[in-house]
């Protein structure tokens, strides 16, 4: 089991479909301004790696978390938002350290299986 302390940051990914993709595009503009220090990924409007839906992500670093976990709930409206830590081991931080937002998905794990 990792600790707090082998968290090196987290990402975000914020999930969207043609319909709710101008709802993605607010919260991404809004996010963008009002935390310029994290980290906005490319807008993947397909699935990429393991994630079931389009998505794009947002990376912090762990002082970032009690900010923008919060902010993304209240914010989120009706897109649902994957938040894992990045530990070293992608596995576990897919499937156990996972923090759901809206309705759970099924990610494609296999990927990480050894």
């Amino acid at each position: 089991m990792a600790a707090p302390a082998d968290i090196s940051d987290y990402h975000a990914h914020v999930y969207y479909d043609a319909g709710s993709k101008p709802e993605a595009e607010l919260l991404r503009a809004a996010f963008e301004e009002r935390f310029p220090q994290a980290t906005f990924g490319r807008w993947h409007d397909r699935p990429v790696g393991p994630h079931p839906d389009w998505s794009y992500q947002i990376a912090f670093e762990p002082a970032l978390f009690a900010e923008i976990v919060p902010a993304l709930a209240l914010a989120r409206g009706s897109l649902v938002i994957f938040v894992h830590p990045n530990t070293g081991d992608d596995l576990a931080d897919h499937r156990d350290y996972a923090i759901w937002m809206g309705a759970v998905r099924p990610l494609n794990l296999a990927m990480f299986e050894k």
